[in-house]
């Protein structure tokens, strides 16, 4: 019994996270619910605009943000300024989801100034079985 409890902790780890994933592609949405959820017990909530997330962020207590730079209401960058401009959302920690590397000095997504308001990045393609451990690593969790 003491085993089974360990391993179900070990796989849960942090069962009470909440996270608002803002990304315009549903069917990408529908799997890193679906995969944190059952990996690691977490609450994940998803909008596909960037103002949804917004209204999300502003009524719901989340531990994370992770926010596509490409959304069909603005840019990622844009809904990162509002985000950490309001007294509700700006402690909210926002780990980039995007598919261009905003480190990269050449990408039209360049980080320039906004490095401190995020606290990492993550690249898609993603390994959706590792998404769960990069989150860990780049938050301390």
């Amino acid at each position: 019994m003491l085993k089974a409890i360990c391993l179900t902790l070990m796989f849960n780890s942090n069962p009470n996270r909440c996270i608002l994933l803002i990304d315009d592609e549903p069917d990408l949405c529908r799997i890193v619910k679906i995969t944190l959820e059952r990996l690691k017990g977490w609450k994940i909530l998803t909008a596909q605009t960037g103002q949804d997330g917004f209204t999300i962020a502003q009524t719901q207590p989340l531990d994370l943000i992770l926010l596509d730079l490409s959304l069909p209401d603005g840019n990622g960058w844009e809904w990162l300024q509002t985000l950490k401009t309001n007294s509700v959302t700006r402690s909210i920690p926002v780990i980039l989801f995007t598919a261009s590397d905003p480190t990269d000095p050449n990408s039209t997504d360049n980080l320039g100034g906004n490095s401190a308001d995020i606290a990492g990045v993550i690249l898609k393609p993603f390994n959706v079985l590792q998404l769960a451990d990069q989150i860990i690593t780049q938050l301390h969790w």
